[in-house]
């Protein structure tokens, strides 16, 4: 196969995407594979972090990642990229640009995004906060969907996810 693979993890603030992305990172690490951690916190601030919350501002800001991704995967890296990615456009780019693209929508039950991220409950900052304001657009047809309730760890939803892409998860006690 020419190229890397980019996992593209996307999903709400607090679902867990980020804990989930570097429990994946690990396991392609350790089983050899040349990968690239991206968190979508950590890029705004690489980029600058001149970027602001607009609608304009954040699929700009996304187009930047999807990017880099691509650019990284063209090397034969890997790349988990760990973002909300709240835009279907910008999905599809990716899916239209990357030869090797997964797509792993994290979805945690509302209860579990309120208790990891108080922002969620927070009148004064819901501007900011994707989800509330401004919409999300789900994902419509994912590689793998997981649900994150909190009662497994990030090692066995990586084990769930690479099963459902025809993987072996890690190993399992």
């Amino acid at each position: 196969m020419s190229g890397g693979v980019v996992y593209w993890v996307t999903g709400l603030a607090g679902a867990g995407k980020t804990t989930i992305g570097t429990a994946l990172h690990r396991h392609l690490r350790e089983s050899g594979r040349h990968v690239v951690m991206l968190d979508g916190d950590r890029l705004r601030e690489v980029f600058g972090g001149q970027h602001g919350y607009s609608v304009e501002e954040r699929r700009h800001l996304a187009m930047c990642y999807a990017r880099l991704c691509k650019l990284l995967a063209d090397q034969g890296c890997d790349v988990v990229c760990a973002t909300v990615s709240m835009f279907a456009s910008v999905r599809q780019w990716n899916r239209d640009n990357l030869a090797h693209y997964c797509e792993i929508y994290i979805v945690a039950p509302e209860d579990h995004l309120f208790a990891r991220r108080a922002f969620y409950s927070d009148n004064t900052s819901s501007h900011e906060v994707v989800g509330l304001n401004p919409a999300y657009e789900l994902p419509v047809n994912p590689d793998v969907t997981i649900e994150n309730d909190g009662r497994r760890t990030p090692e066995q939803l990586v084990a769930e996810i690479l099963i459902s892409l025809g993987g072996q998860g890690p190993d399992q006690d």
